[in-house]
């Protein structure tokens, strides 16, 4: 009996060994690809996404995924010959999400930055947004150079958070832009600044006419997809689709969809 429990040991520690090699091999095989082919094994891009972020990712009235950048990033996991599979999360912890490999890009209109640079790849610039500052409709703040101590309700990691710490406002975080305009509305923050085509929308889609967009900022942002920098091969294939939308029309069409003719002027 001991010969045979030696015997069956032996081939479970055998099999074993077997797997683990199997299993070395392929996690090697995968470390030895590129990002960009990975992606196209899988047959997913894996996009990080709010989804709460009008109008470029948010559910429409039937719960659907849907925005600005949801459909460009559509459009390019098509070109890529692969499906768009989204992951939703809060603002401040998407970077995190990338970081720790939930997603092969954000898709999100992220303002690329030279701090952001650092750390991270950005695709070329699909869209160009001024910054705007919200207060509420019987607000005197009429400037930026205004908010020099009052409080400013943001995503605590956002570019916007930025400028209106850069002008002096004190921060009080908030998971998103709706939040931030209760938050004025309640009277428990004075300003928020934000992207001025979501503000725009929100307005318009809202009528709500408790706030109002008190001035907007001179310099005007690019936002890009953006992705670890583990290797630059799916940035390219990315910048590529993107150099193919703009050259057959497809992209024109997106933005006037969302915005417009002229609406990112």
């Amino acid at each position: 009996m001991k010969k045979i429990g030696l015997a069956i040991g032996s081939l479970v520690l055998a099999a074993g060994f077997m797997a683990g090699c199997n299993s070395n091999k392929e996690d090697n095989s995968a470390k030895g690809k590129d990002l960009l082919t990975q992606v196209k094994d899988s047959g997913e891009l894996k996009i990080g996404t709010e989804g709460t972020y009008a109008p470029f990712t948010f559910h429409d009235k039937d719960g659907k995924l849907t925005g600005f950048d949801v459909d460009l990033a559509n459009e390019v996991a098509k070109r890529l010959g692969v499906k768009a599979k989204y992951s939703e999360t809060q603002w401040d912890a998407m970077f995190a999400g990338l970081d720790a490999k939930r997603f092969d890009m954000i898709a999100n209109e992220v303002g690329i930055k030279p701090e952001r640079e650092k750390d991270y790849y950005f695709s070329q610039p699909y869209i160009t947004s001024s910054a705007a500052l919200v207060v509420k409709s019987d607000s005197d703040i009429k400037a930026l150079e205004e908010i020099q101590g009052k409080t400013a309700a943001q995503s605590l990691t956002s570019n916007y958070g930025d400028i209106a710490k850069k002008y002096g406002a004190k921060l009080i975080g908030v998971e998103g832009f709706s939040q931030a305009i209760q938050l004025i509305e309640t009277g428990r923050a004075d300003v928020t600044v934000n992207d001025k085509l979501s503000i725009q929308n929100y307005l318009n889609e809202t009528g709500d006419t408790k706030v109002k967009i008190a001035a907007l900022e001179a310099d005007a942002s690019d936002s890009g997809f953006m992705f670890r920098k583990d290797d630059d091969s799916l940035v390219k294939a990315v910048d590529k689709a993107l150099d193919e939308m703009k050259e057959d029309g497809t992209y024109d069409e997106i933005v006037t969809k969302w915005f417009g003719k002229d609406g990112t002027k």
